[in-house]
């Protein structure tokens, strides 16, 4: 029997690793590789160009001692290598593998348990083992050897040096200085002249000037910045060499550059790129040049228009999240083969600053490389034919072009697939839509590919035009992968009041530009999932639709509401009927901790789906992982993609309060996974609710709730209880702006409360006076002149129940409020009618119960912290009891229970669990009411404390002080 020892495994491990990485060097059992320590002997040293070495430490279970020799090797500095070991991996080898036969064969198969230590101390995961093949390893190994402390060390210089620079653009702005240059310079990029876009310029020069550096090592004739920007005349030098460069390629880089460089007075030019040249030297110096992490932090807090385009930067660990589940997707690729990833077609037509187009062309190459690929010729298949990028901004799509051709900067081409599209009012009068032009054709006429040097600006600011046709085929693209704008026309609030289509007002656009851009989006959309309400989003999503092929995969991240909002219908329809293999991911956190991207401020999911083939069937149900965190980083990243691929035995959104399969890094569980029916027949009966959970068996009994079973954690079977949508026993009010507007629909105005107002209404939240069931309402309605019989009309519509449009459970107690006297609903408190009075009690006392509180939130959007919304029609589907099923004895108990707790002061929902007269509400309910025992009362209450640790009804507000669990 052999007897395979640890350097045998060693050496298996490394041969393995080398096949898999072969831009790296993978050296097992050397000496003389550690400086001052020419005796010690690594396991496995990996070291690389542009990274920091990496050690893996090796032991057969149990390993004792391998985690201490792992953190042993961390800091050694390396024989030839300019960084220390930033990163050391201890590595379990199964016991098995002592008694192989075949070492190379068997540890090719070996599922091996490994844990990472970095420089700074940390340990992933942070207790417990990944467990993975050699594959994983050889990705994990790449991942780490990043240096992050050189990235951000690097990032702050950059940002420091763009701030000096950025002194003197603003100087030359003043109307005794350059200011003609500043406008001129405003005018290229396509931007506003505002200090962002001074900032821009700046940070492009900064940018190339890195990349001089890079370049000047690689090719001869080209000088280095330290050179031309110590000259007499530092502008002419620097774009001297700048055209040296340009005569190898690398337009996406120093094209724009130059002309920035161009537009400035000479003696400006010098003090600038004086100061630049610093700034890039010590960059240069940290080895983070090539970072694509570096460029897109520093770049995506520059683009102007943010909030009406709603650029938000996809934060790089939840874009390589995104990748790895899309890129997991595609199937029949044959990553050893060049060509055949040259025929890919990958598009992201709002590609911003190229964040999700880099982290994929980082998944293409990873998949190339461990296939055993490692081709020049892969930078320039990606760059000049599968990549294609679009954007409305000039500037995000040049360092889109920066952070792509950074991967492999030493490797020119011809021409790239990134483009500015044509947005707003055109020269010819007509107006365009950017990339969504799209929608209507397969082909556009462009004169911005940013990367063809006929866009170059000659010194005497004289541009040349170079129209291109461009082909954009539907069914043509294998993968679209975006985190589109958000921006809705619809939206009227806060900071767009005034502004007649925020989702075109960008630009300084006129109010007759945006009406025509509304006009034209509004006849692209047609016969697609696009829905106004839902917003450009949606329209993204339908370009993606139209232009993949099939088998493509579809990959977005979107705003939560997605999932539940009633203007979304369309695109969960659009997934139900013509995609499969669907997953969709949130995060069941608060604040910026529960969205995807930088700073939303709102919850986000990410939905990568394939489409159907031919003849092919789509799945009745989809994937729901909610995680209890956002990505901390890459090795994260690939951990969660890997646990959600690879996950098995997950219990169904039906399959009663059971929870969902947990998914593990290490010790630590991140998440739960749970399939939901998304088949177009259950599309309509909350099966995508299954978001922002986390406690899935929250979520399984509000399903089954809503399908008339009450079924909570620890009740083994199911008990039938009638549930119905609220159109089904009574009716809504009108919507607010029917009630209280402009003259011409809306026939009210409002006036100060008065308690013999013939129109009373009850309008707006004030959480301190809204802690009993009984409320009084806050304005006084007065009819306007000549609409007396549309007053009347609404007036009909008063009622004494009122449904929280807008339910901030950290602060607020109430679902339903009631009005002694009939009210209009107003703004957050629209009217519920019923034809039998009897029904007003029995709908206060259940919609405050737990059971009702559930209801509420399982149908609401949870897209903010604590706060759960409803549009005014998605009100009409909230499922409540059905109270036409009550007995009359029933319906006589329910007004007891109304009078006994009608001045009862109930606390704010998000501490339901510690609210004695919640507790008690909930036995008069479930026990008088409804005729239940005790153990369903005490169940009611155990789900009362496992949704109030959902974070969407905490918010991460702290709970009170002596806030204890009432039954």
């Amino acid at each position: 029997m052999p007897r395979q020892t640890e350097p045998n495994a060693n050496n298996a491990l490394a041969i393995l690793l080398q096949g898999m990485m072969r831009h790296a060097r993978v050296r097992s059992e050397h000496t003389r590789i550690i400086d001052g320590q020419p005796a010690l002997q690594p396991d496995i040293l990996i070291t690389d160009r542009e990274r920091a070495p990496v050690v893996i430490e090796a032991e057969y279970e149990p390993a004792a001692k391998v985690e201490g020799e792992a953190i042993g090797r961390l800091e050694l500095p390396v024989v030839g290598e300019a960084r220390v070991i930033e990163a050391a991996i201890a590595l379990r080898y199964p016991e098995s593998l002592r008694r192989s036969a075949n070492i190379d064969a068997d540890i090719a198969d070996a599922r091996l348990g490994y844990c990472v230590y970095y420089r700074d101390g940390g340990r992933f995961p942070a207790s417990g083992w990944l467990q993975g093949g050699v594959a994983d390893v050889a990705d994990l190994t790449r991942l780490v050897s990043i240096p992050q402390r050189d990235v951000d060390a690097a990032t702050d210089e950059l940002k420091r040096g763009i701030d000096k620079a950025d002194d003197v653009m603003s100087k030359m702005a003043d109307p005794k200085a350059s200011p003609e240059a500043v406008a001129a310079i405003a005018r290229l990029l396509k931007m506003r002249n505002v200090p962002q876009t001074r900032r821009m310029a700046c940070a492009m020069l900064a940018n190339a000037l890195i990349f001089q550096e890079r370049v000047a090592a690689l090719h001869k004739g080209v000088q280095r910045p330290s050179i031309t920007c110590a000259a007499n005349n530092p502008q002419r030098e620097t774009l001297a060499a700048w055209e040296e460069i340009l005569k190898i390629n690398y337009y996406p880089i120093f094209a724009i550059s130059s002309d920035i460089l161009n537009r400035m007075p000479s003696d400006k030019a010098a003090e600038i790129l004086r100061k630049l040249e610093q700034t890039a030297g010590e960059v240069n110096a940290r080895g983070a040049a090539n970072s694509r992490d570096l460029m897109g932090l520093i770049f995506q807090r520059l683009i102007s228009d943010r909030k009406y385009l709603a650029t938000f930067y996809t934060l790089p660990s939840s874009a390589a999240l995104l990748a790895r589940l899309a890129v997991a997707k595609m199937e029949d690729v044959d990553w050893t083969n060049p060509a055949a990833i040259r025929s890919l077609r990958v598009a992201d037509f709002a590609c911003g600053t190229g964040t999700l187009l880099a982290a994929v062309y980082d998944q293409f190459a990873s998949r190339h490389e461990r296939a055993g690929g490692g081709d020049k010729q892969f930078h320039e298949a990606m760059m000049q034919d599968a990549l294609f990028g679009c954007d409305v901004m000039p500037s995000a799509v040049h360092i889109a072009g920066v952070a792509l051709s950074g991967m492999q900067p030493e490797i020119g081409y011809n021409n790239s697939q990134l483009y500015f599209m044509p947005y707003g009012r055109q020269r010819g009068g007509d107006v365009k839509i950017g990339s969504l032009e799209l929608l209507g054709s397969n082909q556009m006429e462009l004169f911005v590919n940013v990367h063809d040097s006929a866009r170059r600006t000659g010194s005497m600011g004289e541009e040349t035009i170079a129209y291109t046709i461009t082909e954009f085929p539907s069914d043509g693209f294998d993968l679209v992968i975006m985190n589109p704008p958000f921006t809705r026309p619809t939206n009227h609030e806060g900071a767009h009041a005034n502004v007649p289509n925020p989702a075109f007002a960008a630009f300084e656009a006129t109010k007759s530009d945006m009406d025509a851009m509304g006009k034209r989006m509004k006849e692209l959309g047609k016969e697609s999932c696009y829905d106004g309400k839902a917003g450009l989003a949606s329209a993204f999503v339908a370009l993606a639709h139209r232009k993949l092929k099939p088998g493509g995969v579809l990959a977005f991240v979107l705003p939560l509401s997605a999932s539940v909002g009633s203007s979304w219908q369309k695109f969960r329809d659009m997934l139900a009927e013509n995609y499969t293999d669907l997953d969709v991911i949130s995060i069941a956190a608060n604040g910026k901790a529960m969205a995807f991207s930088s700073d939303t401020g709102m919850a986000e999911c990410l939905v990568v789906a394939r489409k159907l083939r031919e003849r092919e069937k789509p799945s009745e149900s989809g994937r729901f992982t909610s995680l209890a965190r956002r990505p901390g980083g890459f090795a994260q990243a690939s951990e969660i993609a890997k646990g959600v691929a690879n996950s098995v035995d997950i219990r169904n959104l039906e399959d009663g309060p059971y929870g969902g399969a947990p998914l593990s890094v290490g010790n630590d569980e991140i998440a739960e996974i749970a399939n939901a029916k998304t088949a177009t027949q259950f599309s309509h009966s909350h099966s995508f609710n299954m978001v922002r959970v986390r406690d899935a068996s929250v979520a399984q009994t509000a399903y089954a709730l809503s399908q008339s079973n009450l079924w909570m954690p620890g009740i083994s079977e199911p008990t039938p209880l009638k549930v119905c949508r609220l159109s089904d026993i009574g009716r809504r009010g009108v919507v607010d702006r029917l009630i209280v507007g402009p003259p011409h629909p809306a026939p009210f105005t409002k006036s100060q409360a008065d308690p013999t107002a013939t129109y009373p209404s009850l309008w707006n939240h004030c959480a301190k006076k809204e802690t009993r069931m009984v409320c009084i309402p806050d304005l006084r309605l007065r009819v306007r002149t000549g609409m007396e019989a549309k007053a009347d009309d609404i007036w009909k519509t008063a009622s004494r129940c009122h449904i929280n449009r807008d339910f901030t459970f950290g602060s607020q107690a109430l679902a339903v409020a009631f009005t002694e006297r009939e009210s209009i609903g107003g703004r957050v408190w629209p009217s519920a009618i019923f034809t039998d009075e009897r029904f007003d009690y029995a709908f206060a006392v259940w919609g405050n119960s737990t059971l009702g509180l559930l209801c509420y939130w399982w149908h609401s959007n949870r897209q903010q912290s604590s706060k759960a919304s409803m549009t005014i029609s998605v009100i009409d589907n909230l499922p409540t009891l059905d109270l036409r099923a009550l007995t009359d004895a029933q319906l006589d108990v329910a007004r007891d229970i109304f009078d006994d707790f009608r001045d009862r002061e109930l606390k704010p929902a998000y501490i339901a669990d510690a609210d004695r007269n919640r507790a008690l509400l909930d036995r008069r309910v479930v026990c008088d009411m409804l005729g239940f025992d005790e153990s369903v009362h005490r169940a009611v209450r155990g789900l009362a404390a496992k949704w109030c640790a959902e974070p969407s009804v905490h918010g991460g507000k702290p709970r009170p002080k002596g806030a204890e669990f009432a039954v």
